[in-house]
């Protein structure tokens, strides 16, 4: 009988990355299924749990963990009793999460507090904000991690997680970005009706302990995008809170210029990013897909503070008009070499071989600190 891989998707960002490691799963024999929530059910953003269920050979399990609005410590409640309810039922052999939101701790505590198997995708990453905090939460309450690089693993270990359990794979979005995307620009294009040939992308999502201050950020960066006439294909925030008045920014935009989208499938967005001009905003896919492609970008605020560094990655806080518009006029267009510092796109290979160890399923689930200097 084959053991069960439970994902838990909360994003469509997380998606990305967990997508090429479900597949390769699934391939393994392995039997592969999705618990999918948070913003996935939202119809504001695309209700991209359609994305997850295009996904064929894979069970999807829904679960409406919030309604818009909802406070992010409600948001984690709601999913504890629902992912709880779900596992007693289900029995996954192993459930993976992925980075740092709220859904993926709230998996992760019921996980550690019923002794399920749990592995963490991207652990030991260094940003700004909240996110941080959830996401060593989310490495001290898994038992087994995947990380994107060396110096991630360094730090997981400097958790007090044990090196046996930490693995470097490389970041699984990369993967995708790696080959060919399987669509053509012009369907891009055509699917999402972007009507500029020179664009950029913007994504600029809120920063939690910056909420107040949110709107008068996206205020001063969409004007600054606005002022350079160029051209924007602008992907909605996420449901952070903060994301209203971001929201309101973005209404303001002249839509001859921005075309703005609720989400995008991600073959799509690998294309558009491909033949992107430049990037700029603060997501994570600026400061890892957007070096692995050789396109520049720019990240702006605290959201990914400390990150990531490579040489087509620049930084300015939404409010310095100088730095952004200088940035504009040096980057656009210009191409990197490819950055892989964070893997070369074999991630899911590497998932796959690690779970297909018998002694991955052999180790315990009664954690103990193991001190890095000794």
């Amino acid at each position: 009988m084959s053991r069960s891989v439970l994902f838990v998707t909360g994003t469509r960002a997380d998606f990305g990355k967990l997508e090429p490691l479900a597949i390769a799963a699934r391939d393994a024999d392995f039997d592969v299924s999705f618990f999918a929530t948070g913003m996935h059910m939202l119809d504001r953003y695309g209700l991209t749990k359609l994305e997850v269920h295009r996904t064929p050979g894979v069970g999807v399990h829904e679960f409406l963990n919030q309604r818009p609005g909802d406070p992010q410590d409600m948001v984690l409640a709601k999913t504890v009793i629902g992912f709880s309810d779900f596992v007693k039922e289900a029995r996954p052999d192993l459930v993976v999460i992925h980075g740092d939101r709220v859904e993926a701790l709230a998996c992760a505590l019921v996980c550690a507090t019923n002794y399920i198997r749990c592995a963490h995708i991207e652990g030991g990453e260094v940003s700004g904000t909240i996110d941080e905090i959830y996401r060593h939460c989310n490495s001290k309450l898994s038992s087994q991690h995947f990380v994107s690089s060396q110096d991630a693993a360094r730090r997981v270990m400097a958790l007090g997680e044990p090196e046996a359990h930490i693995h470097a794979i490389g970041s699984p979005e990369l993967d995708f970005h790696g080959g060919p995307s399987g669509v053509t620009l012009a369907e891009v294009k055509d699917r999402y009706d972007v009507p500029f040939d020179d664009f950029g992308i913007c994504v600029f999502h809120p920063v939690t302990s910056e909420a107040a201050t949110m709107g008068a950020q996206a205020d001063a960066l969409f004007d600054t995008l606005d002022q350079s006439g160029r051209n924007f294909v602008v992907i909605a925030p996420n449901n952070d809170p903060g994301s209203a008045a971001i929201f309101e920014a973005i209404s303001q935009v002249p839509k001859d210029r921005f075309r703005v989208l609720p989400s995008m499938r991600f073959a799509y967005f690998s294309e558009l990013m491909k033949n992107a001009k430049a990037m700029i905003g603060n997501s994570s896919a600026g400061v890892r897909e957007a070096p692995f492609l050789g396109l520049p970008s720019l990240d702006v605020g605290t959201r990914q503070t400390n990150r990531a560094k490579a040489p087509s990655v620049f930084f300015a806080a939404a409010a310095d008009k100088d730095a952004i518009n200088a940035f504009l006029s040096t980057q656009w267009g210009k191409a990197y070499p490819r950055h892989d510092a964070f893997g070369g796109g074999s991630a899911a290979k590497r998932f796959v071989e690690v779970l297909s160890r018998p002694a991955f399923w052999e180790t315990s689930l009664q954690k103990t600190f193991h001190d890095a200097a000794g």
